[in-house]
C-alpha cells in the first residue's frame, strides 16, 4: 500500500476489455435515475455470470417480519453438498449501493463462495432506496441476522460459527451489523468478510478523485446514490452508515478486506481496516491493484475474479475451522 500511486501497474486487460465494451454499448450504472440504474445493473447478470458449481440445495425462504413495522426479508439459503449436517454460514448483503441488487444478481457469486468454502451461504435482500432510504437496508440486515442466529439449529447451520459478509454497500452493511451486534451483546458473528466496502460517506479526496471516472464505478455515480440512500448530509456521520466513523472499533470480529486498485472506494476500504488494527483487531487486507469496483461478481470476464473469490472462500474456511 506504499507504492506511490503513479508508479502503479496498469489497468487489468480483462478490465479494460470490459470497460470497452459497456461504453461501446451504452452500458454500466451511470444513468440518470435508479429505475435505469438497476436496469443497467441486472443487465450485466448474463454476461458476468459462469456456470455455478452444483449445490446440495438452493432454497427461498423469508426472515419474518415482526408485526411492528419490520417487514419479511427475503432470504436465499445456498448448501453446498460437502457441507456437514450442522454446516458454518456466512450471511451475505449484496452490493449494488444501496440502491441497485437483489437476490439474483448475485446469485452466482453466492453458489461458487459456498461451493469453495463448503459453507452455507444466505443472502439477504435487504430494501432499496430511495423508496427505502436509511436506516431501512441497515434494520432488514440485522432482522435477517437475527433471526438466522435464533433458527440456526432449525436451518442446519451452527450458530456458534456464523459470519457476516457481502461486497460494495453490502460490505458497508456487514460491518455495521457486527458493531451493531457488539454493542447489543448476544450472538455475534466469529468473522467479518468485507469485499471493496463503503465505510465513509464523508470522505473526500484520495481515490475518489484518482479514480473519479473510467473505471466502472465513478464519483458521479457514488454522489448519486449516496443522495439516494442517506440524503440528510447530518446522517452521513452516524456510524451506521459511515462506520469508519464510530468512535470505538474494538471487539469486534477478526475481518478480511479486499480492495481493488482502481476503485473510488480503496482508500475507504484501507482505511477501515487500519482503524480495525489499530483497535486491536486481526485483519486481513488484500489489495488486487489492477482491478476495478465490482469485478468479484464480473466472474465470467474478468480472471482476476476467480482468484479473489478463491482467497475469499479460503478465508472462511480457515476461520471456520479455527472457530
Amino acid at each position: 500500500m506504499d507504492s506511490p500511486r503513479n508508479s502503479r501497474p496498469p489497468l487489468d486487460a480483462d478490465c479494460q476489455a470490459l470497460l470497452d465494451g459497456l461504453a461501446a454499448g451504452g452500458g454500466g450504472i451511470d444513468k440518470p435515475d435508479h429505475h435505469q440504474m438497476r436496469a443497467g445493473y441486472n443487465a450485466a447478470n448474463p454476461a458476468f455470470n459462469p456456470p455455478t458449481p452444483d449445490l446440495a440445495s438452493v432454497e427461498n425462504s423469508t426472515a419474518p417480519g415482526d408485526g411492528a413495522g419490520q417487514p419479511d426479508v427475503p432470504i436465499r439459503i445456498y448448501r453446498p453438498r460437502f457441507a456437514p449436517a450442522v454446516a458454518p454460514a456466512l450471511v451475505f448483503f449484496h452490493g449494488g449501493g444501496w440502491v441497485m441488487g437483489d437476490l439474483e444478481s448475485h446469485d452466482a457469486l453466492c453458489r461458487i463462495v459456498a461451493a469453495r468454502s463448503d459453507a452455507v451461504v444466505i443472502a439477504v435482500d435487504y430494501r432499496l432506496a430511495p423508496e427505502h432510504r436509511f436506516p431501512a437496508a441497515v434494520e432488514d440486515c440485522e432482522h435477517a441476522w437475527r433471526y438466522i442466529a435464533e433458527n440456526a439449529r432449525r436451518l442446519d447451520v451452527d450458530p456458534a460459527r456464523l459470519a457476516v459478509g457481502g461486497d460494495s454497500a453490502g460490505g458497508n452493511l456487514a460491518a455495521v451489523i457486527a458493531r451493531r451486534l457488539r454493542d447489543a451483546g448476544g450472538a455475534q458473528p466469529v468473522f467479518q468478510a468485507l469485499i471493496y466496502p463503503a465505510t465513509d460517506f464523508t470522505a473526500e479526496g484520495g481515490s475518489l478523485v484518482e479514480n473519479a471516472t473510467g473505471y466502472f464505478l465513478t464519483k458521479a455515480a457514488i454522489d448519486l446514490v449516496s443522495s439516494m440512500y442517506v440524503p440528510d448530509a447530518g446522517a452521513r456521520r452516524n456510524p451506521d452508515a459511515s462506520p469508519l466513523l464510530a468512535d470505538d472499533l474494538s471487539g469486534l470480529p477478526p475481518a478480511l478486506v479486499q480492495v481493488a486498485g482502481y476503485d473510488p472506494l480503496r482508500d475507504e476500504g484501507v482505511a477501515y481496516a487500519d482503524r480495525l488494527r489499530e483497535a486491536g483487531v486481526t485483519v486481513e487486507l488484500i489489495e488486487y491493484p489492477t482491478v476495478v469496483h465490482g469485478f468479484m461478481r464480473m466472474i465470467k470476464p474478468v480472471a482476476m475474479a476467480q482468484a479473489a473469490l478463491d482467497d475469499y472462500a479460503a478465508a472462511l474456511r480457515r476461520v471456520f475451522r479455527e472457530a
